[in-house]
Order: C-alpha cells, then structure tokens, then sequence
C-alpha cells in the first residue's frame, strides 16, 4: 500500500476522535467547531493524496504503454531489417526469382498491417501489433477480408475488441510451453451482409482446455458475439449480428 493510500485511511480515522466528542459533548458549541474543523481539514487531505495517487497512476499507466510502444517498434524495426537484409542478398547476388517472392512477401505484410491499422479500434489493433512481444510460445496470424473498419460497424466497439482480446488471450495463457513446435493462432475477420464472423484456428495443445472454454465464455458475456461453435480449441466461430 503506497504512502498517499495509507494517508487516506489516517485522515479517515483521524475523524474518528472528533466524532465521538461531539456525542459526548454535544452542548458544546466549541466542540462541535473543532470537529467541523478537523473534518473539512482531514477531507481536504483526502482529497489531495486522492489527486496524487490517481497521477501516479497515470503516470505508471503512460510509461506501460511508452514501453510497450518502444517495444513494438523494436520488434517491427528488427523484422524489416530482417526482410532487407534478404532482399539485398538477392539483388547482390542477381535471383531476380527470389527478388520477387521475397518483395512480394514483403508487400504481403504491409498490407496485413495496413488492414489491422484500419480496424478502428485502437485497443486491439495495438494488442495485435504487439502480441509478438508478449509472448514467444505462440505465433499470431490475422486474416482480414477486404478493408474492414470495426469502428464503421454498428457495434459497441470497446466490447468487440475486449472480447477478441480476452479470447486471444486464453489462447496464450493456456498454450502448453515446451510442446514441441510452436503454437499458432489464426484469426479471421469476415464482414457479412448481415453479421460479422471472427473464426479462430489453433495448432497447439492447451495445459487445460475446460479453463480455456470458460475464459471463452467468460469473454462473451456482455460481447456482442454468439458462438456458432466453441466446443474445441481448434476451431470456434463467433458472430455479430449487424441489425436485422
């Protein structure tokens, strides 16, 4: 418990004193006067280790997502430099071929990153542009069909991407480390007529997949999916009606 907490509950406690003098006394109009003092004095001192104690959480806050966004930036800096280096490789060594494939590759990734970016929703496309320095022990791919907006929907945006998340989330916390070959999760955006479908596709084993189910469930109380099929971690699809 920080400094500024436990001052709060002495300013609390502090009016406890006054309190029961002006029961014992109160005919006393001086004590009653000295109780209102130590009340507003003591309410005053709330208040302010309130305001300290909520900057200090902003400022934790700001320096979480500083760091997470240096982070994501390293890692996306290292992964084209990676792609580069191999491209000049080629062009030195003159595989026109190879040339190809690997800007193709490379035109491939910009534009799934491209496609995330325009989801419009900024909680999840910074989960999804930095899952991959969140953990190691899995690898994450999105699919997403044509230029998708999340945010153009008529859904409740913070609850769509909470819900992807925490779903995403089940996946990696329950991906069984050491297994052999690295889990993968793939996730599919598809906007329909009337409803939007969020498919995910796992490679992996769960340490407990009766846990994962009811994270699962957890996630969509209160989302606007329904789970057309949530029974194996391998494949379950969720949908979002769009109106009638």
């Amino acid at each position: 418990m920080n400094r500024f907490r436990m001052t709060k509950l002495y300013a609390a406690g502090s009016v406890i004193l006054p309190a029961a003098a002006v029961l014992i006394w109160h005919s006393q109009l001086w004590v009653i006067a000295v109780f209102l003092a130590w009340f507003l004095a003591a309410a005053l001192l709330w208040i302010w280790c309130d305001r300290k104690e909520q900057g200090q959480r902003l400022a934790r806050t700001v320096h979480a997502m500083q760091t997470s966004s240096i982070a994501t930036l390293n890692h996306h800096r290292h992964d084209w430099m990676n792609e580069l280096q191999v491209l000049y490789g080629y062009i030195r060594m003159g595989k026109e071929d190879k040339m190809v494939v690997c800007v193709e590759q490379i035109r491939e990734r910009m534009t799934a990153e491209s496609r995330i970016a325009r989801l419009g929703i900024p909680s999840l496309v910074a989960y999804l542009q930095s899952f991959r320095t969140m953990t190691h022990a899995m690898e994450l791919d999105v699919e997403i069909e044509g230029e998708l907006s999340l945010a153009g929907l008529p859904l409740d945006g913070e609850q769509t991407g909470e819900a992807i998340i925490d779903i995403i989330n089940a996946y990696r916390l329950g991906t069984k480390q050491g297994a052999g070959d690295v889990a993968k999760l793939s996730v599919d955006f598809v906007l329909g007529d009337h409803s939007l479908d969020v498919t995910f596709h796992y490679d992996g084993e769960l340490n407990d997949a009766s846990d994962w189910k009811q994270k699962c469930k957890r996630a969509l109380k209160g989302s606007p999916f329904k789970a057309v099929e949530l029974e194996q971690p391998a494949n379950i699809i969720l949908e979002a009606k769009l109106g009638n």
